[in-house]
This record gives C-alpha cells, sequence and structure tokens, in this order.
C-alpha cells in the first residue's frame, strides 16, 4: 500500500490536451474516485498512473518511488479493467495464478495466494469454473481476484461494473466497498455515475476538459460546490438552476429569480458585483417544499413514482430543466399545477459568467 502523488501532470495527443497542470495527492488507504462526464479526462488519468499511457510533463509518485517513466509491471499497481479480460480456455483458479506463474512463483505460493484472494470475495466453490460458466459478477470477482494476489501498492479500477445490470451493480458496489474495508489498500476508481462515486469515495476528484474542478469528501462536495458545474454533477437527480438577477435596496442585496419574483435570497457581501448581475439560484430537488399555496409554481410534464418516493419534473420558461422531490405524496401527475416554497438556508448562488459559487 502507498500513497500517490501527482506533480504538475499533462498529456496531450499532437495537439490535443487531454489532461493539463493536475496536482493531485491521494493518501495510502485512500478510496479515491474519478468522476465526470465523457472526454473529461478521467480514463486518460487513470491510465497515465498505471503507465499505458506516457506523460507529456510532470511527475508521479507512488510511495516514496517516481514512477514518471516507470514500465507499468515496475508500479506496483493492479488494474480491473471494464471487460474483465479473463482467459477463456483456464479457470478461475487459473486466471488468478497467471500473473503468479509469469513472476515465477511457486506452484505452492500462487495456490496460497489464490486461495486468500477467494476466501476475501468468496470464490472458493467456483475456483475450478471456467469464465463462461460464471455470471458477471462472478467473472468481475475473479478479475478483481487477479489483482488481489499480486499484493499491490494501489489497485486501479478503470469503470468495472458499467457492464453490469442495475442490480447486479449495486450489489458489487457493495462488495468493492467491504473489500476496500477488509484491505485497507489505496484503490483509484473511475466511473462516469456519480451514485458510485457518492457510496464508494472516501475522496472525489471531479474532471471536465483535463483539469480538475474540486476535490473533496462526498458529502463536502454535496454541501459546499465550487462552481456549478460540480453543483450540477454531484447529487442525483440534478439541482436545479433557476435564472436570477441581483438586486440591492435599502435592506441589502438578494438574488431575485427572473420568473417567482416574489422569492428573494439574501447575499452575504457581494463586493464587486453590480445590480442587475445575472446570476442562478442551485437548488436541489430535496430542499424544495411543495405546498398549497406556496410562492411559486410550476406545470409538471412528468411524474416518476418510485414507490416510496415521488420525483415531478417541468420546464422553466427559460429553457432549464425543474425537478421537485415530491417525498411518498401520489396525488399529482403530468399536466398538474404544483405550488412549492424554495428553501433559502439551503439555497445556493452562482455568478452565471464565471459559474462560481458566491454562497
Amino acid at each position: 500500500m502507498a500513497e500517490i502523488r501527482l506533480t504538475g501532470v499533462d498529456k496531450r495527443y499532437g495537439d490535443f490536451v487531454a489532461l493539463t497542470g493536475l496536482d493531485l495527492h491521494i493518501e495510502d488507504g485512500e478510496f479515491c474516485v474519478f468522476v465526470g462526464p465523457s472526454g473529461c479526462g478521467k480514463s486518460t488519468l487513470l491510465r497515465t498512473i498505471a503507465g499505458l499511457e506516457d506523460l507529456t510533463s510532470g511527475q508521479i509518485r507512488i510511495g516514496d518511488k517516481d514512477v514518471s517513466d516507470a514500465h507499468p509491471g515496475d508500479r506496483g499497481i493492479a488494474m480491473v479493467f471494464q471487460n474483465y479480460a479473463l482467459y477463456p480456455h483456464m479457470t478461475a483458479r487459473q486466471n488468478m495464478g497467471y500473473s503468479l506463474k509469469l513472476a515465477g512463483k511457486s506452484r505452492a505460493q500462487i495456490e496460497q495466494s489464490v486461495l486468500t484472494a477467494a476466501g476475501v470475495l468468496g470464490l472458493q466453490s467456483l475456483l475450478d469454473r471456467k469464465p463462461s460458466e460464471l455470471s458477471g459478477g462472478q467473472r468481475q470477482r475473479v478479475a478483481i481476484g487477479r489483482a488481489i494476489v499480486r499484493d499491490p501498492a494501489a489497485f486501479l479500477f478503470d469503470e468495472p461494473l458499467s457492464n453490469l445490470d442495475a442490480e447486479l451493480r449495486a450489489r458489487m458496489r457493495l462488495e468493492i466497498a467491504e473489500l476496500h474495508q477488509k484491505l485497507g489498500a489505496t484503490m483509484i476508481y473511475v466511473t462516469h455515475d456519480q451514485v458510485e462515486a457518492m457510496t464508494l469515495a472516501t475522496k472525489i476528484v471531479v474532471l471536465r476538459d483535463g483539469k480538475i474542478e474540486q476535490i473533496g469528501a462526498p458529502l463536502a462536495l454535496y454541501d459546499e460546490p465550487a462552481n456549478l458545474f460540480v453543483a450540477r454533477f454531484i447529487g442525483s437527480p440534478s439541482m436545479n438552476f433557476i435564472p436570477a438577477r441581483l438586486q440591492h435596496d435599502e435592506g441589502g442585496a438578494f438574488a431575485v429569480p427572473d420568473l417567482f419574483t416574489q422569492v428573494r435570497i439574501p447575499l452575504e457581501s457581494p463586493e464587486g458585483i453590480d445590480a442587475g448581475t445575472p446570476l442562478f439560484i442551485g437548488i436541489r430537488p430535496e430542499h424544495i417544499q411543495w405546498t398549497e399555496n406556496g410562492p411559486a409554481s410550476i406545470k409538471l410534464r412528468a411524474v416518476e413514482s418510485l414507490g416510496d418516493i415521488s420525483f415531478g419534473y417541468a420546464t422553466l420558461s427559460s429553457g432549464e430543466a425543474f425537478c421537485i422531490n415530491l417525498h411518498d405524496e401520489r396525488r399529482f401527475s403530468a399536466g398538474d399545477e404544483i405550488s412549492f416554497d424554495l428553501s433559502t438556508k439551503k439555497a445556493f448562488i452562482f455568478d452565471a459568467r464565471s459559474e462560481k459559487r458566491l454562497q
């Protein structure tokens, strides 16, 4: 196990800049998740740490070793891919022990390592089966077991659950979280699914266009997003963004929605921001309370009922999507008008031009 430190990491493909100026410290034993939309650079960053992509500039250290130019096999890491990459003619036991065989380990050493990993993953009864005789989740566990037997300094996961169905994904998320607790190992995990990030990570790195937008614990990013992009990306359903303007009067400064002008959210210390400056009020669906005679209203275009919870969806006249958590209320359907109150204590204010959060 080891810490991982990136300093000034750049990666270019000709004129295309995939990663630029990345500084990142992953502490020993952390579960760090890279998230972001397709093309943001998260898989490229993972592959660069693994040595599968060459650095253009910068430094990567794993433990006390500079591995910036090291061969992948000399970095002390093990990688689990999206496709399981198992040898179809080998049993689970043989797949898990193959790297040790190539390393010249004795048969007894290989068997002991495989049995230990199988015990951690609950694969003891499946070791003599070939990949075609295993379910998707079992194959993924064999792939993880193949990584465990190497006793690496860090585990790297590249969207390992994306080929699984929803139920199996949820189950495997739990198994990976439990695996991290058992091993206490440094893990880096790439996903486009922010639910996976929120439930697995001790640290999340949000990427956009090859740059780091914010780093923090899952709930820290949920509670204190640095900018509009992070606020939009973290949380499910996504945060609502209501166009607004800055207004000044004797009572101070206020963010006033363009559509719901009766709502006024006080702004603390908005120095250097002129009246009329375009803003966004960000508020999560779970922080909007529907009420019979609220100060604002929308017309629902769809209702998503999930049993114990329902979500109402609308489109504001500005074109922005809008979602409200109806909790367990089942009376509403598409076409209904619903009034609500905005929880000003839970609202975020963003500068529409810079996208930075003001409060």
